[in-house]
């Protein structure tokens, strides 16, 4: 892997581009190569830095897909794009044999809702591929993670939890300029501990790592709001603003050009605040 993103000013958005019929808000828009590419041109056109491609839904209660299957949806996506775009491209997913044939497709940094625990495969390829690796908690599987989710103090548990996985990722080889840590809001969290761990930024970063948030569009934000899954997109601005000023790295959102205008008036601010 021969690129490298620069971090520290403004958050990097990274744009999802979800090839899949049943993700929970955008299944379907990108199910062919075709659509997939005007997508994800669109989203390097709206300001992403990163596009996360995934084949497989990660909403509460979706049903795995096989290997195949995935396959057959993110690699032609990835070959067109990477043929038309120089934004790095990531893989979303927690099988071994998609992330190595997305890397072959142009793709240099693997996405693992598991923390790379899934699969005992994805960590000695992170090691040998010297991908990116963004390494995200997760309490259960899609399936199962929303059935009462427990923390004794969620910050203090996910914090323990990734320096443990980033030990383990450092032991086999992973060189540290490829971990980013994302304490996985949504995945097995309620919106309390959601709340808790967007409010507490600097206590993950201590761990020495860039941090990436995904919160965009999220089920907490009806909680919150109490907006249906159409009408989250300025909470999620608001929220990416609340990133902003705790210095988080990266932002994986839905809408980049919404955030990255946000994102870009509130710099230009709080540049000038003394």
């Amino acid at each position: 892997m021969d690129q490298s993103l620069s971090l520290g000013g403004m958050p990097l958005l990274m744009g999802i581009l979800n090839v899949t019929p049943d993700s929970f808000s955008d299944g379907g828009e990108a199910i062919n190569v075709d659509s997939a590419v005007r997508k994800g041109l669109k989203l390097v056109e709206d300001g992403a830095d990163i596009l996360d491609i995934g084949g497989e839904s990660t909403r509460p209660g979706a049903e795995p897909v096989s290997v195949e299957e995935e396959l057959r949806r993110v690699v032609p996506a990835i070959e067109a794009l990477s043929a038309q775009t120089s934004v790095p491209i990531s893989i979303d997913t927690t099988k071994a044999e998609v992330a190595r044939c997305a890397i072959q497709a142009g793709a240099i940094i693997i996405n693992d809702i598991s923390g790379l625990t899934f699969d005992p495969a994805m960590i000695p390829l992170a090691a040998e591929t010297k991908a990116g690796v963004i390494c995200m908690h997760i309490l259960g599987t899609p399936q199962t993670m929303q059935d009462h989710p427990e923390y004794e103090d969620v910050v203090s548990d996910l914090k323990t939890w990734l320096g443990e996985r980033i030990q383990t990722l450092l032991a086999a080889g992973i060189n540290p300029e490829q971990i980013v840590l994302d304490p996985g809001v949504g995945f097995g969290k309620t919106a309390e501990h959601n709340l808790e761990i967007l409010s507490h930024i600097q206590e993950f970063k201590k761990l020495g790592f860039p941090v990436l948030i995904g919160h965009s569009r999220k089920r907490f934000l009806s909680k919150l709001l109490g907006r249906s899954v159409e009408e989250r997109l300025a909470g999620t601005v608001g929220v990416s603003i609340a990133l902003a000023d705790q210095s988080v790295d990266i932002l994986r959102l839905h809408d980049v050009a919404a955030n990255r205008d946000a994102l870009s008036a509130w710099h230009a601010v709080s540049q000038r605040v003394s």
